[in-house]
């Protein structure tokens, strides 16, 4: 009997494991060159802004819609850090607004 398919939108993650999954895309970023010069070309901020743009939750649903919005690089993210797809998912629904398609107004 095969396995039932998982629905991302049951994953739920608190605040500080969101905060954990954002650092730990960030810290992946770093190591990607190429991955963060399209990311910095995208959000219009400075290498040297991120230090600042880390407490700032509009960025953290920022670079983890970056992530999410390009399947190989979320896969990639999550192959390097033994990240679920679905914990991630779960940390941009905690930093992302509810929209308009999500039941939540």
């Amino acid at each position: 009997m095969g396995a039932m398919p998982r629905n991302p939108k049951s994953t739920t993650v608190g605040p500080e494991q969101a905060e954990r999954t954002a650092v730990s895309i960030l810290g992946w970023l770093a190591t990607e060159p190429e991955m963060l010069g399209r990311f910095l070309a995208l959000s219009g901020l400075e290498a040297n802004q991120l230090r600042d743009a880390v407490n700032d939750p509009a960025f953290l649903a920022g670079m983890i819609d970056f992530l999410v919005s390009h399947e190989p690089t979320l896969l990639a993210f999550c192959e390097a850090s033994n990240t679920s797809p679905e914990t991630v998912e779960a940390a941009w629904r905690h930093y992302s607004k509810p929209g308009l398609d999500s039941g939540e107004y």
